[in-house]
């Protein structure tokens, strides 16, 4: 009996995975525990007969001194907890890898032989079904080495290569075209941390490979080669494994038309039904929607694509349909080339949703309301969840875009000279644009939230439940106000550029100024900045009054919200920081679309994981704000 083998895991195997453990423990979700436990369950399941017979021929042996000694099929306890800690960690890193990714839009239909890069691909996966089985068949030429010295390799080959063959072939798709970080960097980070546990190990004999069953190659002084590649079979067993559910879980959950239902935890003969679908059959209209929808949110909106990353499932896919609508919406009207042009497309908007929530919306209907946007937007439009969706919200966000035609579309020129033209000419017409087009969307994201809620299909509309709905909905519409206003005042010099002032012409008139001087000086008029502040105080004021609901909306939403709602408000707070060191705001400009302020990004990370711990920032400090 001894200890060995116990403080190889004390010292490090578990030290990394409490590590992993802790830094995920906000983002993990039910569906990722039941990946973990699925894959442990396998390996451990699929390794013991294998390891077994290893222990049993004397390929590897374990001298008393290093174990505790307790064994199921003379594989000693720690053995069989090694299988469950690599696993697990492996697991934990390409989780936390690939927590971003949308794996939907790694998907294609491969069956068309007349698509160039269908042929292309359709090449690398036979490349690799080549290769792999090459692999296996090549445990049959180490097992003809003189005196059993391919022992240990061609049981290495025999055991893992059909696996890894059946993985490629059921999952080339997201394998070959996810970013290479997504793959390798879960293979080759652990593999190489493994290695040199492994070799401490051996050199201190905590475990023994016979040499009557090596080669004699080695890595470096103390690694044999067999032992080298086994840790990279393992790793790559575990990252396509993983790679191969989410294939599967991106079927089920993103074509309803074949699984009106996901479960909560899809049993294995239903992931295995998705694998086995034919690229022929998957709704690729779907794909490229959802494709352009993130391509159009990680390059205009970063807050949110951020906090997308945080859901999951159908309610992930749905949210990010509704704010691209909400994009492709402000981005026509915005960059219309005159009012006219403006209005005609939300016009187009308007007859695209009636036709959407008609009774007789026929795809022939459909698709006339679709004819007029361009095929990028087209794509996005004719995915918005509907069915999930009020209609009247929608409507009123189109009304918000028709405010925005009030304002000359052509840049750098004033419309009129009198300030009673303006829009916005007083704290009641600001709240009434910003419940437009920011409380709307607001709504809507909770609608899509309570839609999609576990179990909501069985649950009694109670009169409690009920309230509890109602009061989210309304503190929900109230916090877009404040993220609106937020915008609002990080985007004076942008909008002033714009024709446009979305500040009260009655608060510009207390500071001296108008919204002429506003869009004249470029956003630079005095009491300009103090109008901003007042704004910014605002904003945080509703904040902190309506924060405090998010803790009462479904469990499985509430980080999400919470880093969606915080990301956001952060940029109020680096706002005020600049007024308050009587620094140029414009610094806050980044290489985003028409240099709009944004947080740089590693305190976007740190607000987005305070968020989901629960330690919100919190309403920002009182500071003297330098407005002169």
């Amino acid at each position: 009996m001894g200890l060995d083998y116990a403080w190889i895991h004390l010292i490090f195997t578990i030290p990394p995975a409490v590590i992993l453990t802790i830094i995920l423990r906000p983002l993990v979700t039910k569906i990722d525990l039941y990946k973990i436990v699925f894959l442990v369950s396998v390996a451990v399941i699929y390794t013991i007969p294998w390891d077994s017979y290893l222990i049993h021929t004397k390929v590897w042996t374990y001298p008393p001194h290093g174990i505790l000694g307790p064994t199921l099929c003379e594989i000693p306890l720690e053995e069989l907890f090694f299988f469950v800690i690599q696993t697990y960690m492996t697991s934990l890193l390409y989780i936390l890898v690939n927590k971003p990714t949308v794996y939907l839009t790694y998907l294609f239909d491969d069956t068309d032989p007349r698509k160039s890069h269908v042929q292309y691909f359709r090449w690398r996966k036979r490349l690799g079904q080549v290769f792999f089985a090459c692999f296996t068949l090549s445990s049959y030429y180490f097992s003809t080495l003189p005196s059993s010295k391919g022992t240990y390799l061609a049981l290495i080959c025999v055991w893992a290569g059909p696996v890894v063959f059946a993985l490629w072939s059921l999952a080339y798709q997201p394998l070959l075209t996810l970013p290479r970080s997504k793959t390798w960097l879960p293979i080759i980070l652990p593999t190489a941390y493994l290695w040199i546990v492994d070799t401490i190990a051996l050199l201190r004999g905590t475990w023994t490979i016979e040499s009557g069953t090596k080669v004699g190659l080695q890595m470096w002084p103390g690694l044999e080669v067999e032992e080298a590649l086994f840790f990279l079979v393992t790793n790559t067993l575990v990252v396509f494994g993983l790679t191969a559910f989410e294939n599967a879980l991106a079927v089920v959950e993103a074509f309803p038309d074949k699984v009106p239902v996901v479960p909560t935890f899809p049993s294995p003969s239903l992931l295995m039904q998705a694998l086995f679908l034919s690229p022929a059959e998957y709704d690729t209209s779907r794909i490229n929607g959802i494709r352009e929808a993130l391509k159009n949110l990680s390059a205009k909106s970063r807050s949110f694509y951020l906090a997308s990353s945080i859901f999951s499932g159908r309610l992930r896919l749905d949210l990010i349909l509704l704010y691209a609508f909400c994009r492709v919406g402000d981005d026509l009207v915005d960059n219309a080339g005159s009012a006219e042009e403006a209005e005609r497309w939300i016009s187009h908007l308007t007859v695209f949703l009636e036709t959407s929530y008609s009774a007789d919306h026929s795809k022939r209907k459909l698709d006339e309301a679709l004819a007029p946007f361009p095929p990028a937007s087209r794509a996005i439009l004719a995915l918005l969840p509907t069915q999930a969706l009020p209609s009247q919200p929608l409507f009123s966000l189109l009304e918000g875009f028709t405010s925005d035609v009030d304002f000359s579309r052509l840049k750098g020129k004033v419309p009129n000279k009198e300030a009673a033209r303006f829009p916005i000419k007083t704290a009641s017409d600001l709240e009434i644009y910003a419940s437009r087009v920011a409380s709307t969307v607001a709504e809507l994201c909770l609608h899509l939230v309570y839609h999609h809620e576990p179990g909501s299909n069985t649950k009694q509309n109670s009169f409690s439940s009920m309230s509890i709905r109602d009061r989210c909905l309304k503190n929900g519409a109230k916090m877009g106000l404040a993220l609106q206003y937020t915008n609002i005042a990080r985007d004076v010099y942008v909008d002033a550029r714009d024709g446009r002032c979305y500040l009260p012409t009655d608060w510009l008139r207390e500071q001296g100024t108008t919204p002429e001087q506003v869009i004249e000086t470029h956003g630079r008029a005095d009491g300009v900045a103090e109008t901003r502040k007042r704004l910014l105080d605002n904003a945080f004021a509703i904040y902190k009054e309506s924060r405090g609901a998010i803790e009462d909306l479904p469990q499985y939403a509430r980080a999400g919200i919470r880093v969606a709602v915080e990301s956001y408000m952060e940029i109020g707070r680096v706002l005020v920081e600049k007024m308050a060191a009587g620094g140029p705001l414009e610094e806050l400009s980044g290489s985003g679309r028409r240099n709009r302020a944004s947080v740089p990004k590693p305190r976007r990370l740190l607000v987005g994981w305070g968020a989901l711990t629960g330690r919100r920032s919190g309403a920002i400090p009182e500071k003297q704000v330098k407005t002169g």
